[in-house]
């Protein structure tokens, strides 16, 4: 049978074919420099996230033929799709996957932008979006997080979404604008599921495609210093980039497939409103803003502090100064040496500051002991931090904000992998293993 193009007029077929070639062409560069190919460049860590949203969204359509968002049916539906669909529990365990590594993904692929210098000057506002797709990634994994109905999902949301009543003023209204109520019901699931299935995929596909729009305007990735003053040599986008980056997503692919037929998804009892488990632990990539809550007055913990941080991350690039040159990892070997310094001081000195504020008894009640002076004393520590990295001979303001960075960076994953790991019933320090003790 003949394809419809082949009904066309030979001028015709051809324009097509040109088309559908420039289009292709149009996703990366035509030409690019040959320095820019090295997997360590990189990581294929952007591409690697593409190959997981689409593995989600492929995923996320077939669940939708049998998953029902009823609150009594729901955990009936994913328990129906895990024993009785053929290849239903590799379906459910290949979006479980990707959604939980996309994650980590987006934000290594952040932090090689950064370190490498490719956030700033006419790459300011691609960084910007990717912040706008992290929190979307965040989002709509908290959002799919309660629709499987289960006692982990259930309690999970439920400390998730009891964090915005610490907000002043706006926070107990949005709580209820979130939840369709005072508690977790069928109109929670109902609005969770339209946001995870319908508005926030638009979203992230939306910006996706304006944010690699906008990493192709400014040439691809940005590209290492060249070794001499000689023209960088360049090669084409096909087969050259093209042929990496389809082995790299076969990989990842491979890596889901594996995780997800060994593993599988975890599927607790069914969703219990009356009998919270112990503890009870927020996602575990919120785990670290529930972490803080122990530790600062509940407004720092899910207020100041995190709009801080998603500030300066909006702002990194225009604050930056524009005195090293971008491509090299870690600007330079000043930058390098600062960089794990910084590293090496969040991971010594977050568990101690946990530890001992834990055996003091901390006081995150007052807002002025547990609120204001910890938060000024912390901003503070980061500033002077960066200001001695400067003082550096030869050291640059670049690398002291990519210091900077990293210190509160790392920080804050000491601080998730304490909470995730490290507390236990009542939320209390223990040791991960059965019978460690606080």
């Amino acid at each position: 049978m003949k394809s419809l193009t082949s009904l066309w007029p030979a001028d015709d077929q051809e324009r097509a074919r040109r088309t559908r070639f420039t289009f292709l062409l149009h996703l990366r560069p035509v030409r690019l420099p040959v320095r820019t190919l090295r997997w360590t460049h990189t990581f294929g860590l952007g591409g690697s996230a593409l190959v997981l949203l689409v593995l989600l969204a492929v995923t996320g359509i077939l669940k939708l033929l049998v998953y029902q968002p009823v609150p009594g049916v729901a955990y009936d539906s994913v328990v129906a799709l895990e024993r009785d669909v053929l290849f239903g529990s590799l379906v459910r365990g290949i979006h479980y996957w990707s959604a939980n590594l996309l994650v980590p993904v987006v934000l290594l692929h952040g932090a090689r932008v950064l370190l490498t210098g490719g956030h700033r000057g006419p790459r300011a506002f691609t960084w910007v979006l990717g912040v706008a797709l992290l929190a979307g990634v965040l989002t709509a994994c908290f959002t799919g997080y309660l629709l499987p109905w289960d006692q982990l999902s259930y309690w999970a949301v439920t400390i998730g979404t009891g964090m915005l009543g610490y907000v002043p003023v706006v926070g107990e209204p949005l709580r209820r604008v979130v939840l369709g109520g005072p508690t977790i019901s069928d109109a929670t699931l109902l609005t969770f599921f339209t946001l995870h299935t319908t508005i926030l995929p638009v979203g992230l596909a939306a910006t996706a495609a304006w944010h690699f729009w906008r990493v192709r305007r400014a040439g691809g990735v940005i590209e290492p210093p060249a070794p001499d003053e000689a023209a960088p040599e360049k090669v084409l986008f096909w087969p050259h980039l093209m042929t990496r980056e389809i082995a790299q997503g076969l990989v990842v692919v491979a890596v889901v497939l594996v995780l997800a037929a060994v593993l599988g998804a975890p599927l607790g009892e069914r969703a219990n409103p009356g009998m919270s488990p112990n503890p009870a632990k927020a996602p575990w990539y919120f785990v670290g803003f529930q972490e803080l809550l122990i530790h600062f007055h509940p407004v720092f913990a899910v207020l100041v502090l995190p709009l801080l941080a998603g500030l300066g991350l909006l702002l990194l690039p225009y604050l930056t100064p524009a005195d090293s040159a971008g491509g090299r990892w870690f600007l330079s070997h000043r930058g390098r040496s600062s960089a794990l310094l910084a590293a090496a001081l969040a991971v010594v000195t977050t568990p101690l500051l946990v530890v001992l504020d834990e055996r003091t008894g901390g006081g995150t009640a007052n807002w002025l002991s547990g609120g204001l002076v910890p938060t000024v004393v912390l901003v503070a520590a980061v500033a002077v931090f960066g200001w001695l990295v400067r003082r550096r001979p030869g050291a640059t303001g670049a690398e002291a904000a990519q210091a900077m960075a990293v210190l509160v960076a790392v920080a804050f994953v000491v601080l998730t992998v304490i909470g995730a790991v490290f507390r236990g019933a009542g939320m209390a320090l223990t040791w991960p293993w059965p019978g460690g003790g606080a």
